[in-house]
């Protein structure tokens, strides 16, 4: 199966010796192996049930230093969550999946959290009168809870609209009586509640998409006055009565305004400097009022009354954030991404940030929540992280201890016990420098990723979650500390890539950074000339030399050859450089394709006659691996290996990722379980499961690529496996027994 010149492909019928050198590797009982659980990328494990949500996009701070969260989506359910002292003490329930969402907004009184959240119908498959709206439209309001419980709805007599719910102690009822509805619109419009403020008596509802602010009892919640307000957002309460809001919440410059009791408006507000983006807005014990700067500045700003107004007296945090000094590296008042500000009784300082902003679509529960508290002398008194989601991890190979995720990375210590190896290292998407930058345009999370050393530089290839196209990033320490520089990209299909700047029409297309400013010009895209398309498919692999390899599910195998670096030290990639081989024997479709360039082997994975593909499982690796020897000149089946795959188990068990390191392939399921087949004979050494630092659970791996291993040099393994469902990356530590 040599390859023929470019655009050509391999004869049709492949001639491979299928004389198997070991007997097919049949499952065998499966034996447990001593691994250890650890996890990188959330302060906790999930060992003790708790866990760090992966978005926060409001806070309110209660004044005993509890912190009350909101954000629309947690993948566990922890939209809204409850923190202190640096440890999760629970979340609210009721705010996901099956007809309702978070928000944007949360408030306290001494008595209850209002937490902002959406109440849907599930396209018309959720029906009861009271409890969910008619088909075609949702409900946007209030859910009121027991500050002291928050899992505990708080139930309010004014239930006129829900008299058929009124008895009713079905769970979802007693959450309908203890919801006010804001905004009843159509199932397609976006009218979210900005903001939140309460005090024993009133509720204050910034309704964002109505320009106006209303005034609620908090006890009846009955509708008590409203006033004009265009686009307000986040809103905070005075001692005096007076109310302070963000408005033109949604444009570019929003401003900031004070009101009195009644609605009227004050003429002390402070003025924001041009570049600032007001993201919060909170009051302290002292009269200060303070912003949250999600613009260049990325710091808290303290304004103090002098005279008739308010005027910036100081700030929290380093001027430029995290995007100050070296460039992408985290810590103490290196902010990133700003969306609450909160202060407690003791005038400590409560910031949350996601990576990018408050409301930013789904792209916010993949950069990164933080949760940190400062002291009133500005402090670190501790921090929560949730910095992952749909995201895997690659050992860097120009340093032992160092390992990138999706546009993050870590640094390791594995002589600290588990959960504790891990210190979070850089921040690799600089929005202010490179707004280009894919992560923000084109998938809803950074992706997954290959880092790869070549020509003495490393390069990071990184994946999306549905395997549609590729993007490369390069370093450059001196001018751009942890940030990674968009350097390439390869497209897929036309839709998922439409909101590239510059981008041609329609997909197949390579970009290259050829003048060296990470922005893609209209004049750096190579069209696609020739008959070797290569969308589609769910195999992406680069090899150590750097050549990139694509699966199409029923064209073959592509393999586009690394052509070195140009001048800007890109990596170069051109159609004109494609290799096609056909479909293998035994093989009907592919999956995944694994070259080690080494050794000249190649590790296929799909679905054979006997063994059809079936589309409810369309993510899988499909049901045979074969491993070929020779691969570049007359290849030969060596083993071939039945996949994991019984569609009736409980919980279902396939293989959803492949990956191949040291003298071991590994294969993990969906629910989590890592099995491991010696890569000579295909004999299947064990399976590696989740232990007791993590609670013995993973979420589910969702994700074509999200199995990497690494070996260590005292011949220790490091497997890394995509975890979903509670913000990080499982890592197991494993030595095989000699």
């Amino acid at each position: 199966m040599r390859p023929i010149a470019s655009f050509r492909s391999a004869c049709a019928c492949v001639c491979i010796a299928f004389s198997l050198g070991a007997a097919n590797a049949r499952a065998a009982p499966v034996h447990v192996l001593d691994a250890k659980s650890s996890w990188i990328g959330n302060t906790s494990g999930f060992g003790d049930g708790t866990w760090t949500q992966i978005n926060i996009t409001a806070i309110a701070v209660a004044p005993d230093g509890r912190v009350f969260t909101n954000s629309p989506w947690d993948e566990s359910g922890a939209e809204a969550s409850v923190y202190r002292d640096g440890r999760m003490l629970g979340f609210a329930g009721g705010t996901h999946g099956w007809g309702a969402s978070g928000g944007n907004a949360v408030a306290v009184n001494s008595r209850h959290v209002f937490v902002a959240v959406g109440v849907g119908n599930e396209k018309g498959r959720l029906v009861k009168e009271g409890v969910w709206p008619p088909s075609g439209r949702q409900w946007i309001g209030v859910s009121r809870r027991d500050i002291g419980d928050v899992k505990q709805p708080a139930p309010f007599d004014n239930v006129v609209a829900r008299k058929a719910v009124a008895n009713d102690k079905d769970a979802r009822a007693t959450l309908a009586r203890s919801f006010l509805t804001i905004n009843d619109t159509s199932s397609d419009a976006k009218q979210d509640i900005g903001g939140l403020a309460a005090s024993d008596t009133s509720l204050y509802v910034a309704n964002t998409a109505q320009d106006r602010i209303e005034r609620y009892d908090a006890q009846s919640m009955d509708k008590k006055a409203q006033w004009s307000a265009a686009q307000p957002g986040r809103i905070a309460l005075a001692s005096d009565g007076s109310l302070w809001a963000i408005v033109d919440s949604l444009s570019e410059h929003p401003r900031i305004a004070h009101y009195s009791a009644a609605g009227e408006p004050l003429s002390d507000a402070p003025r924001l400097q041009p570049d600032s983006i007001a993201a919060d807005i909170a009051l302290d014990r002292q009269g200060r009022v303070l912003i949250a700067d999600n613009g260049p500045r990325q710091q808290v700003l303290f304004f103090t009354k002098e005279g008739g107004t308010y005027r910036e007296s100081g700030a929290l945090g380093e001027r430029g954030g995290i995007f100050s000094g070296v460039a992408g590296k985290p810590g103490p008042k290196r902010f990133n991404g700003l969306t609450g500000v909160g202060v407690d009784a003791a005038g400590n300082v409560y910031v949350s940030t996601n990576g990018i902003c408050v409301r930013d679509g789904p792209i916010g529960a993949g950069l990164g929540a933080t949760l940190e508290s400062y002291s009133a002398s500005g402090a670190l008194r501790w921090q929560m992280q949730g910095l992952l989601f749909v995201d895997g991890a690659w050992i860097d190979p120009g340093r032992a201890n160092s390992v990138y995720t999706g546009n993050k990375r870590f640094e390791l210590d594995l002589s600290k016990p588990a959960g504790q190896e891990w210190t979070y290292a850089g921040f690799l998407s600089g929005r202010f420098k490179y707004p280009d930058d894919p992560v923000f345009h084109t998938d809803q999370w950074p992706g997954l990723p290959i880092a790869r050393r070549l020509d003495g530089r490393t390069f990071l290839y990184v994946t999306d979650m549905y395997a549609d196209h590729l993007k490369i990033y390069r370093f450059d320490e001196k001018s751009d500390g942890e940030l990674a520089i968009p350097s390439g990209f390869i497209a897929g299909r036309p839709r998922p890539v439409q909101n590239i700047p510059n981008r041609p029409e329609g997909g197949e297309w390579i970009w290259r950074d050829l003048n060296g400013d990470g922005r893609f010009d209209a004049s750096e895209f190579q069209r696609n000339p020739g008959t070797a398309r290569i969308t589609g498919g769910w195999g992406w692999w680069v090899d150590s030399r750097g050549d990139i390899w694509r699966t199409s599910d029923v064209k073959g195998i592509y393999r586009l050859r690394y052509g070195g670096l140009d001048k800007q030290g890109n990596p170069i990639y051109a159609y004109s450089n494609i290799e096609t081989y056909a479909v293998p024997a035994p093989f009907t479709e592919l999956r995944r394709a694994l070259y080690d360039a080494a050794s000249d082997t190649m590790y296929v994975t799909g679905y054979t006659q006997d063994e059809p593909f079936d589309r409810r499982y369309w993510k899988e690796v499909g049901r045979r691996l074969v491993r070929y020897d020779h691969w570049s000149n007359g290849p030969r089946a060596r083993y071939s290996i039945d996949l994991p795959w019984d569609t009736q188990a409980k919980p279902l068990s396939t293989v959803i990722g492949v990956t191949v390191e040291g003298q071991y392939v590994f294969a993990v399921e969906p629910v989590g379980d890592v099995h491991v087949y010696d890569k000579d004979s295909g004999a299947q050494v064990g399976v590696i499961r989740p232990g007791p630092e993590v609670g013995h659970a993973s979420g589910w791996v969702d994700v074509p690529n999200g199995v990497s291993a690494h070996l260590r040099g005292d011949g220790e393994y490091l497997v890394f496996v995509e975890e979903d469902a509670r913000g990080k990356v499982m890592m197991y530590r494993w030595t095989p027994k000699r």
